[in-house]
Formats: structure tokens, sequence, C-alpha cells
């Protein structure tokens, strides 16, 4: 049995396919590719469905992430607090704007950004905080936003994996804090037919800001009132996007039923144990609180790792690691002095974390066998 780490064209393939299609024929019956009535749609659905006033249409998470901090101005000289165990734009885009990124390490529980280590990381070249909802729980923002608030900081939501998600209270993933970071790539719970993003705000001078910016900073047309750039969203991508958008809730609680048939199988196998103390035939599973956790991705941790990824492989079962090298590690870094042993719980994670399947279309064989197949390894 062939068990793919993500199965798009099985999606694909029912309902949505039709509406897909619907939708970007009537781009194509218009001939308005760049803006224009799409992406204006698809921007207030999404803002709502977040639970924000207002939504930019970007050309994708990345730049979501990069115009949010050049709305605020941060830049050479600046700081910048986030978790070294993300995908390298939360990175990536500090240092694009000149600014310096500043590490805190995670929560091994949650794999997010551990707010009681952040105040030690504040001084006077401190501007804002990008918290990651990785792996589409969110971070705990109560504190984040605390602390914040204490010192001025602006707070960037990285939700990219994260849209839909909730926290205790019942907020949604971007609408929190000043600004949140939405990707459309085809591997998020909500997918484009290519790169896409959009940043959600309930401030409505800075999603002008953001407006003007990612369209050269021009307001009107020709008339530049900052240096921006072309971070438009395609009126294609945003037509693939609003037409997915009536069946996210459906596929989020899909996850979620997949992610709960894990832990019941795992358990039956007797795989699975609380805590860290383990042997090499026992796995952690995702902790999955309630219904706020919108499972981007099912990971475990587990020795041997790169072992079990190998056996997994061979018996054709996708899975993937996000992410095998912290941020504080990544050579393009290296200039910011970070070591092995600065950030002990990214770095185990890295080494112990791997992906399995969890896709909305996930079948009770499909999963039982990848459960099957982890067994075996761990009886070898």
């Amino acid at each position: 049995m062939k068990v793919p780490l993500l199965d798009l064209k099985t999606q694909y393939q029912g309902a949505v396919q039709a509406d897909i299609n619907a939708a970007v024929a009537r781009v194509f019956e218009s001939q308005q590719f760049i803006l224009g009535p799409m992406v204006k749609e698809c921007e207030a659905a999404v803002a709502k469905y977040c639970g924000c006033s207002h939504g930019i249409g970007v050309s994708s998470g990345t730049d979501a992430l990069l115009v949010a901090l050049m709305a605020e101005n941060i830049g050479p000289g600046d700081e910048v607090i986030t978790t070294p165990y993300s995908f390298f734009a939360t990175a990536g885009s500090i240092v694009r704007v000149g600014a310096k990124p500043v590490f805190v390490d995670i929560d091994p529980a949650t794999f997010n950004i551990n707010p009681a280590l952040i105040k030690e990381k504040i001084n006077r070249k401190t501007k804002a905080i990008i918290p990651v909802h990785l792996y589409g729980q969110m971070a705990e923002m109560d504190e984040i936003m605390r602390l914040a608030g204490n010192h001025g900081l602006i707070v960037i939501e990285d939700a990219a994996q994260a849209i839909g998600a909730a926290d205790k209270m019942g907020r949604l993933a971007g609408s929190v804090g000043h600004y949140g970071c939405l990707s459309f790539f085809p591997s998020k719970n909500l997918g484009g037919a290519g790169d896409g993003g959009m940043v959600v705000t309930n401030d409505a001078a800075r999603a002008n800001k953001v407006a003007c910016l990612r369209n050269h900073g021009a307001e009107p047309k020709y008339f530049h009132k900052f240096i921006g750039g072309n971070f438009r969203l395609d009126a294609l991508q945003a037509a693939v996007v609003l037409a997915k958008l009536k069946y996210l809730d459906s596929w989020t609680v899909a996850r979620q039923a997949n992610a709960a048939r894990y832990k019941r199988l795992f358990t039956e196998a007797g795989l699975i144990i609380s805590g860290d103390a383990r042997t090499e035939k026992q796995i952690i599973l995702p902790r999955i609180p309630g219904r706020g956790h919108v499972v981007n991705q099912y990971v475990i941790r587990v020795q041997r790792r790169d072992d079990l990824r190998t056996f997994l492989n061979n018996k054709g079962v996708g899975n993937e690691v996000y992410y095998p090298v912290p941020l504080h590690l990544q050579e393009c870094f290296a200039y910011l002095g970070g070591h092995t042993g600065d950030y002990p719980e990214s770095e185990k994670a890295a080494k112990e974390s791997v992906a399995l399947p969890v896709y909305p279309e996930l079948n009770n064989e499909q999963a039982q066998f990848v459960v099957e197949c982890i067994a075996e390894f761990a009886g070898s």
C-alpha cells in the first residue's frame, strides 16, 4: 500500500473541482488578472473567516511577513524576537528588512515559542515579536501580547500553518496581534494552485499601508508614497482559494478526526507514553487540545527518527521532517553567532520529529497501515 504524505489529487477530484474550474473561468472571462474584483472578494471572505476586519492579498506567506515588517518601518539596528524552530521565511524576512532575528526556544509540548523566555531577550532595540503558530496550533498569545503591550512592541503572527486555529478563549489565528500572516502554499490547509498569501488585521491604517506597499508603494498609480514591492496576489490564485474556502471547516474536522484516530491506534499498539522518558520503541504524540488545533501537520517524536524514515519510505509511507536544522544553526545565519546547545528544545525537536500523513482524505485503512509500519519498525 502507498500512503502519500499529502494527496491533493484526491481532494481536487472531489466536489471542489467544479468550483475551482468555475472560479478560474470567471477570471479568464473578466481578463482581470492583477488584483481586481476576485482578489477583493477573496480578501473579504478570508478576513471574515479569520475574525479580522481587513485582508490584503499578497504573493506568498513569506511576502506577508516581509510587508508587515516593512509597514512598521523595522530595519537596520532593530531586533525582532522569534523562534528558531520554524520555516526559513520567519527569520529570513526579518533579515531582508535589515533587522536582526533574536531567537527564543520552544515549549517542547507545543513546538511553539516559549513565552516565559521572551522577556529576557527584550531590550531597547527590540521592535517586534513574531510568534509562529506551528503545525496548526496557536502560540500562547496572552503572555506575548502582555509583554508586547508593556514594552511597546508590534506582534506579527506567523499563521501560515494555522488558518482557523483558535486559542482557549476562542480567538482565531491572525486576529490577536497587530498583523496575521497567512500562506496559501498548496500544502496548507487552505492552499492555492501556486504561491499566495494574505495579511489580515483589525487596524484600518495598517491595512491601507500594507495594501500600498504590496503595489510598489503607489497611491494612486504612478505616485509612490513608499518604497514598496510587487507583492500582489494573482487573481487566479485568489479564485482557487475562494473556491476552496467553503470546504475548509469540513477539511479541518477531518484532519482532527485523523489525529484522534492516530492516537487511538498508537495507544492500541502500545507505542505511546506520557512525558519524555522513553525507549526506542515508544513515541510521543502531538498534543492536540480541543478543536482549536487545525492539524496542518501531525508530528510525532521518536528516537532513531532517521532510521524510522528510511523504513517508512521503503514501505511506501510518506513522511517529512519539519524542520531538520534549527534556524540558529543555518549556514546563512552563522554571522549571528549561534552554536549547538543554544536552544536545546529546538535542537532536540529537529532530531526527533517526523510528520505523518494526516490530510483530510486519509482513510482508516491507510491510517492503520501507517501505525502498523511504525509498530513493525519498533519491534524490529
